[in-house]
């Protein structure tokens, strides 16, 4: 095995033969042919050994008993072989019809344009849920309570599959990948090195979960790919149980604070939401392209559409805020000026919805293409 340690991330877009993905576990590389790169951080982590082992009848040990009974697999439970027609182009969504860099290219280079852009939120999409899992195995050490400590490992299997599907999706349909952007890195490194465990369920099940439970959303509606329609289903379902987690953990936990720790965090949470805005400009494709990068991400942020898609992927995490106490009064007057403050009374993710929760993986009208049961046993044979 040959280890490359690096002090910061790397900004190369890496490129892949749709087929380089293996779909037999006999194709994989071998330890003498992959170079593994990997970035250290440093955290002061401290953990916490639950002594009683008390199986307290709640809505946590409720949810990690779904998330033991809602498992899936991204090689058996997903029709990889759909079609698609990866054309798509949306100018408007990016506010670039009549923005002279994006009208000078031909349409050859403004499918490659597009085909980046989805690379590019993909990618984040992938590195984000790698974020997700450094963070939920972190929370299985210091989490204080013993049903804590069992969600957060369930969460950290459903994290693991969810970098899986995401890098098999890139590899296999996309062909590429982007680096993490920036943004989305500086709010990662400050939750992992951050040593108060509820900082890291702050800002991983409200603010990054929550929002990309919108994000994925978003894509499932507006995905012409069937694969990519089906992933994100089975993903959302994990991701609404992990923001469920952490609403109703936090929501007692945060009333045993003072007043100025309560201040703290709901400073921190605004910072993260701040933070989480720019990690939808796709700075590295504008660079990519050789375009004048400040430019067009103002031009891009002055677009309606996506002023309006930025504040509504809000939607889950200000009544999310709200509902476990940090959208304190001197917290307010901020998130008004970001001006999403107007979804503080939307519905939050503290009242269970136990029926679409355990509603079986194949009995669900959304789940179409996703393969059912009785497939299995061929795909195992195959």
């Amino acid at each position: 095995m040959k280890l490359k340690l690096i002090n910061e991330d790397p900004r190369k877009i890496q490129t892949f033969g749709c087929e380089d993905y293996p779909n037999d576990l006999e194709d994989v590389l071998t330890s003498e042919d992959v170079d593994h790169v990997a970035e250290i951080f440093q955290t002061p982590l401290t953990g916490a050994f639950n002594w009683n082992y008390t199986l307290q009848d709640d809505r946590i040990r409720k949810l990690y008993e779904l998330g033991k009974q809602l498992n899936w697999d991204p090689s058996m439970d997903i029709n990889w072989d759909q079609e698609w027609d990866n054309k798509d182009q949306i100018p408007e969504l990016m506010n670039l019809s009549g923005y002279e860099p994006y009208e000078s290219l031909s349409d050859e280079r403004k499918d490659e344009f597009w085909r980046h852009s989805n690379a590019w939120s993909l990618s984040q999409f992938l590195h984000g849920e790698q974020g997700a899992l450094l963070v939920a195995s972190q929370l299985t050490s210091c989490a204080p309570t013993y049903n804590a400590k069992l969600y957060a490992a369930s969460q950290t299997f459903d994290e693991a599959r969810h970098v899986d599907v995401f890098n098999r999706y890139l590899q296999k349909r996309v062909g590429m990948m982007y680096p993490i952007n920036t943004s989305l890195k500086s709010i990662l490194d400050k939750i992992l090195t951050d040593p108060r465990w509820d900082l890291k369920f702050i800002g991983m099940q409200i603010v990054i979960e929550g929002l990309a439970l919108s994000a994925f959303q978003t894509a499932r509606e507006t995905t012409p790919d069937p694969v990519l329609r089906d992933i994100v289903h089975l993903v959302i379902r994990d991701e609404a149980r992990h923001v469920t987690f952490g609403v109703n953990y936090l929501e007692e936990f945060l009333k045993t604070l003072t007043d100025e720790e309560r201040e703290e965090r709901a400073q921190f949470a605004y910072e993260a939401c701040v933070i989480s805005r720019e990690r939808l400009i796709a700075t590295d494709v504008y660079r990519h392209f050789g375009w004048d990068v400040e430019a067009t991400r103002k031009r891009v942020l002055e677009g309606h559409i996506m002023s309006m898609f930025r504040n509504l992927l809000f939607t889950r995490v200000v009544p999310n805020l709200k509902r476990i106490g940090l959208m304190t009064d001197a917290i307010r007057p901020k998130f008004e000026e970001l001006g999403i403050l107007e979804y503080e009374d939307m519905p939050n993710d503290g009242d269970i919805d136990w029926a679409a929760l355990e509603r079986p993986l194949y009995d669900d009208p959304e789940a179409s293409n996703v393969i059912p049961d009785e497939l299995h046993v061929k795909a195992v044979n195959a």
